[in-house]
């Protein structure tokens, strides 16, 4: 896995920012690419698909993301671009008025769900947020890289490139273990 960090000035519109961009057009590859959460994504264009909840950002779909991913079939994308709201006050502050604004641990666990059963074996999810997780290893998922973006006294943007390499592992299932393991 690859580990790197630098500098760059925040930005609201998050793959503006020139290292973030700079890795998104190294993994972004022909096929079918999603962004669930787009605003103004500099990368609309390249995306078959491309929803937000807020119509003032016109994608091809204005939803809840968690309703455009339930959408969509399983393994049926090759690549994710999954820029949600990064905490409880940008949920609010991004879709106050758009309908409920779901601010729990849900809101990010069922839409990271979502996006690695529409993925396919072998996809790439590139996850923006606080924290490394990605889609998570118990979706399927495996890390192949992780860019740190420090914005000075703020908090860093943390961005993780993973890979599925497995279907979402049932941990009330435990005979399902070592199919999975098995090479």
């Amino acid at each position: 896995m690859k580990l790197s960090r630098t500098w760059a000035m925040p930005s609201p519109e998050t793959f503006s920012i020139k290292p973030i961009r700079e890795l998104i057009e190294r993994y972004l590859s022909d096929g079918v690419w999603i962004d669930p959460f787009c605003r103004n994504s500099v990368f609309k264009g390249a995306c078959a698909y491309t929803n937000d909840l807020n119509p003032k950002f016109a994608g091809t779909h204005n939803m809840d993301a968690l309703d455009f991913l339930k959408s969509l079939p399983a393994d049926s994308v090759d690549g994710i671009l999954f820029d949600p709201p990064f905490s409880p006050r940008q949920v609010v502050e991004a879709y106050q008025g758009f309908g409920p604004a779901d601010t729990t641990r849900r809101f990010y666990s069922s839409r990271k769900r979502e996006a690695a059963r529409v993925l396919k074996m072998g996809g790439i999810a590139i996850v923006c947020g606080w924290n490394s997780l990605g889609l998570g290893a118990k979706n399927g998922m495996e890390l192949e890289e992780v860019l740190m973006v420090n914005h000075g006294d703020q908090n860093d943007t943390i961005v993780t490139v993973g890979r599925k390499v497995a279907p979402k592992l049932d941990f009330a299932a435990p005979a399902q273990l070592p199919e999975l393991l098995t090479p």
